[in-house]
Formats: structure tokens, sequence, C-alpha cells
């Protein structure tokens, strides 16, 4: 989603990231990074900053110091996810079938992306939606409100609300003196450090919320009978995520489970999809849908959106956003400026697609 409106993904914010640090922030960045990805490393600094007191160091870190380039690999992580240099008209398509989706359930949105581009959008179109926090300056997590099971009377979040659920946290939560994690109303600011990633630490697990309680709503999402679950623009690397979607389509028969792959399919899912019929893998050129894998073969007369150049278009989220916008019929009574609004959308898409194929 992110590659799609412009900003970077994972492994391309970790190079931006690391050319944004100079001098000595740069060089014990780099070195960090030789043992693990960007998240892993946040997840290191913080350890070491909550085991070390005083002068104490571990490999040349003080915990000031781990704290300081904490909150500066934070900064620049917020600065190259500004959404002010994003592309936005994917996210907007994508709100605008939120905002028509009429299920039995409510809609869950779960990603692991820090951005703030699904909120923006679905504000823009006036999409209530619920994020386990309560407030707008400092929003608390409530537990409580995340764990109630949609269609119970334990639910107590009205059905209309979309639930987004950010699962390695965003821009705008931080940590409180108290180590509790809020949602501000905007992106941290300089010499803070995001709560982007769940630290692993196990000594104090109140550090581990709330993303303990949004995975373990993953789970039991995954789990609700006859789900229909769609994942896109996520290259399969979380090992605790993909199992948490392996045993939901190993363990639930009558749910579907459609994974569109933007390049090539990841080993890991193609492996599990192959003995798994209800896991389908779609990507570009290729296929695996009832457990067999085969090429695909792009109709004669192919349909606006669909097909790119011999591959299927819906592998990119631009495209599948659009096509879900389209395919949202129902229409709430005195919805007018949002129909108008997503016809221009549309109409703008249909108008670029048709230059580059001019061109």
């Amino acid at each position: 989603m992110a590659r799609a409106c412009g900003l970077p993904d994972v492994a391309e914010l970790q190079t931006r990231v690391l050319a944004d640090l100079d001098g000595e922030d740069r060089t014990t960045l780099a070195r960090e990074l030789e043992r693990g990805n960007l998240e892993q490393t946040l997840s290191r600094l913080r350890r070491i900053a909550a085991l070390l007191t005083g002068d104490e160091t571990l490999e040349g870190l003080t915990a000031k110091r781990a704290e300081d380039l904490d909150a500066v690999v934070c900064k620049a992580i917020v600065k190259e996810l500004d959404i002010a240099r994003a592309d936005l008209a994917p996210v907007d398509c994508f709100a605008a079938w939120a905002a028509r989706a009429n299920y039995r359930v409510p809609l869950e949105l779960f990603t692991v992306n820090y951005d703030l581009l699904l909120e923006s959008a679905l504000e823009r179109l006036g999409v209530p939606y619920f994020d386990g926090f309560v407030g707008t300056l400092r929003a608390r997590f409530h537990t409580e409100l995340v764990e109630g099971t949609p269609g119970t009377d334990g639910e107590s979040v009205p059905a209309f609300f979309v639930r987004l659920w950010k699962l390695h946290g965003s821009v705008n939560w931080a940590r409180e003196d108290d180590k509790q994690i809020v949602r501000l109303g905007q992106p941290i600011t300089e010499g803070r450090a995001a709560a982007i990633y769940p630290s692993d630490t196990k000594y104090e697990e109140s550090r581990r919320v709330p993303f303990v309680v949004l995975q373990d709503r993953l789970r039991r999402a995954l789990h609700q009978p006859e789900t229909l679950l769609m994942i896109a623009g996520y290259s399969f690397s979380d090992a605790h995520l993909n199992e948490l979607i392996f045993d939901a389509a190993t363990r639930r028969e009558r749910s579907e489970f459609v994974a569109f792959c933007y390049s090539e399919i990841p080993d890991a899912l193609a492996k599990r999809a192959s003995t798994t019929p209800n896991l389908q893998v779609v990507g570009g050129r290729e296929a695996i849908l009832g457990g067999v894998r085969g090429e695909w073969k792009p109709p004669e007369d192919t349909p606006l959106n669909l097909w790119d150049d011999g591959q299927l278009a819906l592998r990119d989220f631009r495209n599948l956003a659009a096509y879900l916008a389209r395919s949202a019929t129902r229409e709430p009574e005195g919805d007018t400026v949002l129909r108008e609004w997503l016809k221009g959308v549309v109409a703008e898409r249909d108008a670029d697609t048709e230059d580059k194929g001019d061109g």
C-alpha cells in the first residue's frame, strides 16, 4: 500500500533512514543493522536502554546513547513517511469501498505499516473508524473495546465503524512516562521515539501493550467462521504473522484467504498454498488456486485496470483499490457527496490509464 502511494516499503525505508543519518549515528545504526532489520534494531536499542544504568555499556552503547539513537531513527522514519508527499488516490479509493462495505460483521483492517495513509483517507471521506484508542490529543488504548467480539453482546463499538488495527504501531504512537502508549493527534515531534514496533522484552509485560492485544485480535478475527481475508502489500517476512494466517487457513476450511503478490510469490507462501486449497495466491503472471500453481492466460478483451502488459493488474494495490471502489454498490441515503467524489476519482484513474497506454 505504501509503495502504491509513493511512500517507501520496509526495505526502502531502512535504506532512506540510514542515508538521513550522518556521522556517528549512521555508523552505529549501520553496525546495528548487520544484526537485523530496522524493526529488530529499534527493539534492540530499547532493550539496551531499559537494561543498562549510568555509564554501563553494551557493545559501545550506554542507555542514554541507545535512547538518543532511537529518537534520531524515529525522526527519520517520520520524515520519510510524511503523507504530504504521497499520492492519496489509492487509499481514497480503498476508503470509498470501506465506506460502502455492507457485511454481516464489521470490516476489520490490519496493517503492519506505520504511516497515516489509511487514517487520513478514512477521515477525508467521513468514514467512522476505531483503532483501539479513545481520545484526540493523547488518546489512551482500551483493551476491553478491542477484545469485544463482532456480533455479540460484548461488542461495544458500533457495527458500522471500520476497525483499523496497526499491528506494528504508528508514527503518532508515543510512550508516556508511565510506560503506557498513547496515540497523539499528529506524528511524534523531534526528540521523542515513536512506538512503532513491539519490543520483545519479557521483564515488563505492560510495555508490550497494545501490540499483543492487537495480534490476538488478528488471531481471533482469522478464526471467525466463513471469513474472507484479502492480503495486499504484505511480503510474508514476519514469521509470527505468517503462522497466524497459515494456521487459520488450515483450521477454517470454509474461510477464504486471498494473497496478492506484487512481485514474486514468496517461497513460504507458495509452499503452504500448495497444500491449503482455501489459501489462494495471486501474482502478476502466475497464481496458486486450489493448491495448483499455473500461469495466467489473459483474455483477448482485457477489462480496464484488471490486466496490464499481460499481467494481472490487481496485484498492485492501486488497481485493487480502484476495482474495490467500483464494486461497492451500496449507496447510503444522502451519500451524494461520496458518490460524486468516487466518480471523479475513477474517471481520473481511467484517463491516466488511457494516457499511459497511448504513450
